[in-house]
């Protein structure tokens, strides 16, 4: 049986899911695409190869065999893209909580069955089927969680819209003990500099009680201000919209101190040093390339 603990985003990690980029399947077609960056790239003829990016997450995989962490990869399906595992799923202290994700992606949850049947039965979660919810905009930080959502009128044509308010409400019901504190983000099918497809697309909680944050990604304003206030403005690095667009804040912390980057991120990179972290710098561009990074592709189980 697995025993399931992850309160934040920065306890030391002991067991992760990271996704696979092995049999990717070819470049997909504009209209298959969830998100403006893959489009704008398929475009451009610079879409990611699936050589490339099996390079990139071997290179993860090797900073968490470095720190003695337990890693599960999701059973390949033959062409199918299975590299965002906080994607599929998401753990708030001992449940693991299935997302309703896009249609045509059922595949992907199911090709970690194998871990979700080693948990106990009464801590597996499929919320109601209203409620849409992915990993990426759920962010435990201890008494808090912390969602991105969506709630315009224009929700249904928006397929970067990922995570609605009755997803907040339910997650609310499911952990009456925590805060569940939601924040509007920016929204564009098109442009990739004015769409947050998830909040860790636009904000990032670290250890030592700092924060990576967008201020474009948050469609209101005093959302944004309040989490500057609850990290304390000295304590939070500021990206900017070609930063978010290169996906700065979408780190992924093993520990306290001990963050994985992109290798790229020189100013990012440069400052978490001054503030104390170790960096284990991986190449990930060609990942990002489909408006994810680092933490879009790995789902914790295990923290201390």
């Amino acid at each position: 049986m697995l025993k399931l603990n992850v309160k934040n985003e920065t306890s030391r990690l002991r067991a992760v899911v990271l996704g696979t980029a092995e049999s990717n399947g070819p470049t997909p077609k504009i209209e298959d695409c969830y998100d403006p960056k893959s489009i704008e790239h398929i475009k451009a003829g610079t879409y990611p190869k699936e050589k490339d990016m099996i390079l990139e997450m071997n290179a993860v995989e090797a900073v968490f065999k470095k720190y003695d962490i337990k890693v599960y990869r999701p059973e390949v399906i033959k062409n199918c893209n299975q590299i965002f595992s906080r994607d599929i799923a998401f753990v708030i202290e001992d449940k693991i909580i299935e997302a309703n994700i896009l249609p045509h992606r059922e595949e992907e949850v199911q090709a970690i069955d194998y871990i979700w049947n080693q948990v106990a039965e009464e801590n597996r979660v499929i919320l109601p089927e209203e409620c849409h919810v992915e990993g990426g905009d759920v962010m435990p930080w201890n008494d808090y969680i912390f969602v991105g959502t969506y709630s315009g009128a224009d929700y249904p044509e928006l397929i970067t819209a990922r995570t609605n308010i009755d997803a907040v409400m339910a997650l609310q019901e499911l952990f009456p003990n925590k805060t569940v504190k939601s924040f509007e983000l920016r929204k564009s099918n098109t442009n990739p500099k004015e769409n947050a497809l998830h909040l860790d697309c636009c904000f990032n909680p670290l250890g030592k009680g700092k924060a990576i944050i967008h201020k474009n990604g948050f469609l209101v304003e005093h959302e944004y201000e309040w989490l500057v206030n609850f990290f304390g403005k000295d304590n939070v690095f500021e990206i900017s919209k070609e930063e978010m667009y290169e996906m700065n804040s979408n780190v992924f912390s093993i520990s306290e101190d001990v963050i994985i980057s992109e290798k790229n991120f020189t100013r990012l990179n440069t400052w978490l040093r001054e503030q104390g972290f170790t960096v284990e710098e991986v190449p990930y561009a060609e990942i990002g390339k489909q408006e994810g990074l680092l933490r879009c592709t790995t789902l914790p189980l295990i923290r201390d």
